[in-house]
């Protein structure tokens, strides 16, 4: 009798854990479409560790319209924020970060989550939901912005795009889709005449980065159709009968470049016109090198929770500037106040007063390594024996050699390579700081530099610091 009641115990259990796993899927039934054949799968470790059966769904990653581009032109593919994405092409990471900043690289960047915000009450929801100010926003116009919470951290950062008087794009990080989401839709609530649409599978994201991006897009579009010059700015060409959205923003460092937003059932016919105009197919890890280069920031690296776990304040970030707005137009917004004091902080900080300097005890700042080695997310960074900061990014960064300054420079066919960070280190260390870095063990010289790219027109230079310390 007793073993039968132990029996019947364990499969109440058993459906109460099948009842909860069914909830969970059901709450995203997007991803129970997209991979109709999963299976659960027991962890015999985690079995023995609980006592009782454990159940896990492995999840098929989602797919971009481009999946099987990036496979037929042999693309290394690996999982990126829920995404199987091309991490790069045969060519490799360090040719195509060189062909972007001397040609054009292409991107898919369509596991970015792209949202449609509409309606008579958008402006005001978006004021409340983001850190910029929509309202300085016209028609065909972009701004970098953040969904910060309320003690000044980033939930996620984002770009903003206004089509129409009424009409937003928003576009956020992949890895944060389904979060962001969810918390734009509590907030919404408060916004009846606003609508939140996710357009992510049906339209479709590329970015085309480099000096030779604007004569490839003439050579596509030669009935015209581009934005105005200046970054940030918006047109809506015709291409093949349809809307094509071109923006003059990007993720690389270039000052010239577009990001393409169009239907997805026309997007791999655009991917093949770009490159046999002469773009450079590129994955994520060249993305991610010519990001770092330029200095901008990765969300759960620069932005998120430091690799001590503490949450990383948005104005540690050189970024926000652009990014966060207290202008009276903005009113009440999430995280006012506690940006308002990282705010007060950041200008003791460049007064260098540090008397009362609460939240912003860290900033992210460049640093070059002047050692051999390579520094790492994570790896500690030191003055001597006392931790000053953490790494948060770091690879090898190619470049072109350049002769000439201003513009008269220009590339030669030479190129080096060199190792670049991204550092959250204290906010009291100056330009020209000498750091050591905990490599494996094994400590490496660096120093804090301003750039590590020189992003001026007509084309991105690399920034390269002599042994005597002049490039900086």
């Amino acid at each position: 009798m007793q073993r039968c009641l132990q029996a019947l115990g364990w499969v109440s259990g058993r459906c109460k854990l099948i009842s909860q796993i069914r909830e969970e899927a059901e709450k995203q039934p997007e991803l129970l479409k997209e991979a109709p054949t999963k299976t659960p799968v027991r962890r015999i470790d985690e079995v023995l560790a609980a006592k009782q059966p454990v159940l896990r769904f492995k999840v098929k990653p989602l797919e971009t319209m481009l999946n099987e581009k990036h496979r037929s032109m042999n693309a290394k593919m690996f999982e990126f924020g829920g995404w199987e994405m091309p991490l790069q092409y045969p060519a490799g990471i360090l040719q195509e970060h060189l062909a972007t900043r001397k040609g054009a690289g292409l991107f898919d960047v369509s596991h970015m989550g792209r949202f449609t915000i509409r309606g008579s009450h958008s402006l005001a929801f978006l004021q409340h939901a983001l850190t910029g100010n929509a309202a300085a926003l016209t028609p065909m116009r972009a701004q970098y912005s953040m969904i910060a919470n309320e003690t000044g951290g980033a939930i996620d950062d984002c770009y903003l795009y206004r089509l129409h008087d009424d009409e937003y794009l928003l576009v956020v990080n992949a890895a944060n889709r389904k979060k962001d989401w969810e918390h734009l839709e509590r907030l919404r609530a408060g916004f009846p005449e606003t609508e939140m649409i996710d357009k992510t599978k049906e339209l479709a994201m590329l970015s085309l980065q480099g000096p030779e991006s604007r004569r490839i897009m003439e050579q596509l579009l030669p009935g015209g159709g581009l934005p105005e010059p200046g970054r940030n700015n918006l047109s809506v060409a015709t291409l093949d009968n349809k809307p094509l959205v071109i923006a003059r923003t990007g993720y690389t460092g270039e000052p010239l470049g577009f990001e393409l937003f169009v239907d997805s059932a026309q997007v791999e016919s655009l991917w093949s016109r770009l490159i046999e105009l002469g773009a450079q197919p590129a994955g994520l890890g060249a993305r991610d090198s010519l990001r770092l280069e330029a200095g901008l920031p990765l969300y759960g690296n620069e932005l998120g929770l430091d690799p001590g776990g503490m949450e990383i304040p948005v104005f540690a970030l050189s970024q926000a500037r652009f990014a966060v707005s207290f202008h009276p137009d903005k009113g009440e917004f999430i995280g006012r106040a506690a940006l308002q004091e990282q705010f007060n902080d950041l200008q003791k900080v460049l007064e260098r007063d540090f008397k009362g300097v609460g939240r912003l005890k860290q900033i992210i700042r460049p640093i070059a390594l002047v050692g051999k080695g390579i520094a790492r997310h994570g790896d500690k960074v030191f003055i001597n024996d006392k931790q000053v900061g953490w790494i948060t990014s770091g690879t090898v960064a190619p470049y072109w050699k350049t002769t000439g300054e201003g513009l008269e420079s220009r590339m030669v066919d030479e190129t080096g390579k060199r190792p670049v960070c991204l550092g959250l280190i204290d906010s009291t260390l100056l330009i020209g700081q000498e750091l050591d870095i905990d490599v494996r063990g094994k400590r490496i010289k660096a120093v804090v530099v301003a750039h590590h790219l020189r992003s001026e027109p007509p084309r991105a230079r690399a920034i390269i610091r002599e042994e005597d310390g002049s490039g900086q």
